[in-house]
């Protein structure tokens, strides 16, 4: 038996491969089959099943498209439904694969089909359970992402959470290895680890989900407290994830398209293509196409780009740095954006040498910042942090818009007043300045530092405190 974790860091996502005896299973893939056929190929098995925990919100899972090329069975536990030809097992069935069997355990909460795969190994010993989004390291799933308004709540799915988690997942001996779906940076939970595997016995000492004289209300209240509202892209992701999509191979195909400058800006003019630039936001900042939106492969890619752009068919046209295109054709379509339509020969140094029309943004470091604070402390800060970084610490009087929400938020930025724009390092500060800059607000500067030089400055900060706490004070 042989178990591999295939991570992907910008999404925080766990898929796995398990192979037995000459046959191969393949459990939450990406969006991209090739890794999977490839592996498959060079251990010489056969790929027999495609395990899929739920229907995943944050990315486009590659079921759809690996059981077509290898002939797999899509495999979801109960009340799953589906608009592709797949199995939907029942609580208990189990599947061989080898010399090892996999067991159906249904554990709804974070989402009603959700299923952990208790994997037994070649003596019928419980081994592993592939946790989905049922049991994170240090956390759970949220249960907010499966609501059907007027029927299911969020408090309906945290219950069922609790019991799945002590009916289905407690009872299993301590040291049964625990393999989620995500870690630490995904939304699908609120304090991952950045482990990515543990064991349920550790499990059992440090998740507080897992408390063992945690009452059930109490339960419902801490993983349904504090929940962010979801990225807009969750709903869309995982209704196709349900529904099917195009081929992966034809969505690579379309974005490969190579456009010379001219071509390129004859694109853009006679489409609605959204134009977005992918590079350092170092190079960003000193000179793009006008109207591009900056966001950086080498930063949360796929989840800004889904935060971002609100149509899944956006035709995009891509600038990146030469050699990584396909690469970002790659990463829009894990999570569903499957209309890049092309992108620029040569990358931007490509339209410079044309000498086209290029557009900068003003950026400063914290140093300059600091000095220009402390002749004008009356300037305007645009603080583009979540909320809770900012309410740990901010800028006294600085103005709140995080990035995640900047979208419906653009009534309150007032085009004739200067922002100096921060992040914590620069980067988020640097892709809501492009989305300002595309919607004609010019009065920007962008500030590149870490905010910990800013917090230790001169500059004076302050914590967030809760009127209805100070007034209790």
């Amino acid at each position: 038996m042989k178990i591999e974790q295939l991570y992907t860091g910008c999404l925080a996502q766990g898929a796995y491969y398990i192979e037995s005896n000459g046959e191969a299973a393949i459990i939450d893939p990406l969006r991209e089959t090739e890794p999977y056929v490839q592996k498959a190929k060079e251990n010489d098995v056969k790929i027999k099943y495609v395990f899929e925990t739920h229907f995943h919100a944050d990315f486009v899972s590659g079921h759809v498209d690996l059981a077509k090329k290898t002939g797999a069975k899509i495999i979801y536990g109960p009340t799953a439904e589906t608009e592709y030809e797949a199995y939907v097992a029942k609580d208990g069935e189990e599947f061989r694969l080898g010399n090892v069997t996999f067991r159906i355990l249904h554990t709804p909460g974070h989402t009603p089909e959700s299923t952990t795969f208790l994997l037994l190994d070649e003596n019928g010993k419980e081994h592993a359970i592939f946790s989905g989004d049922t049991l994170f390291i240090g956390d759970v799933g949220r249960p907010d992402l499966a609501q059907k308004k007027g029927s299911i709540t969020k408090e309906d799915l945290a219950g069922w959470l609790y019991d799945s988690l002590r009916t289905k997942i407690m009872t299993l001996p301590d040291d049964v290895i625990v393999y989620p779906a995500h870690g630490a940076g995904s939304a699908c939970g609120k304090n991952m680890s950045s482990e990515t595997w543990s064991t349920l016995g550790n499990q059992k000492l440090t998740n507080y989900a897992l408390r063992a004289d945690m009452t059930k209300e109490e339960f419902i209240k801490e993983v349904t407290d504090g929940l962010m509202p979801p990225p807009a892209y969750f709903a869309k992701n995982a209704k196709l994830n349900k529904t099917g999509y195009q081929s992966i191979d034809e969505v690579m195909e379309r974005g490969a398209r190579v456009l010379s400058p001219r071509e390129f800006e004859l694109v853009a003019n006679e489409t609605d293509a959204l134009i977005l630039d992918v590079r350092d936001k170092a190079d960003f900042v000193k000179g793009y196409i006008p109207n591009s939106i900056f966001i950086g492969l080498d930063g949360s890619f796929a989840p800004w780009v889904g935060a971002l752009i609100p149509d899944l068919m956006q035709p995009i046209l891509i600038v990146a740095p030469e050699g990584r295109e396909a690469e970002t054709v790659k990463r829009l379509a894990r999570v569903g954006y499957d209309n890049a339509i092309g992108y620029l020969d040569g990358g931007f140094e490509s339209w410079k040498k044309e000498d086209r029309e290029i557009d900068s943004i003003k950026t400063i470091d914290v140093a300059e910042f600091e000095r220009q604070y402390n002749a004008d402390p009356a300037i305007q800060v645009m603080d583009v942090r979540k909320p809770g970084e900012w309410e740990a610490e901010h800028i006294t009087g600085s103005q709140n818009i995080a990035l995640d929400y900047i979208n419906d938020n653009m009534s309150q930025i007032k085009k004739d007043q200067t922002y100096f724009m921060h992040c914590r390092s620069g980067y988020r500060s640097t892709v809501a300045a492009s989305i300002l800059k595309a919607r004609g607000f010019e009065n920007l500067v962008n500030i590149h530092g870490i905010f910990d030089d800013i917090a230790s400055s001169s500059i004076p900060t302050k914590e967030y405190v809760c009127p209805s706490k100070a007034k209790a004070k």
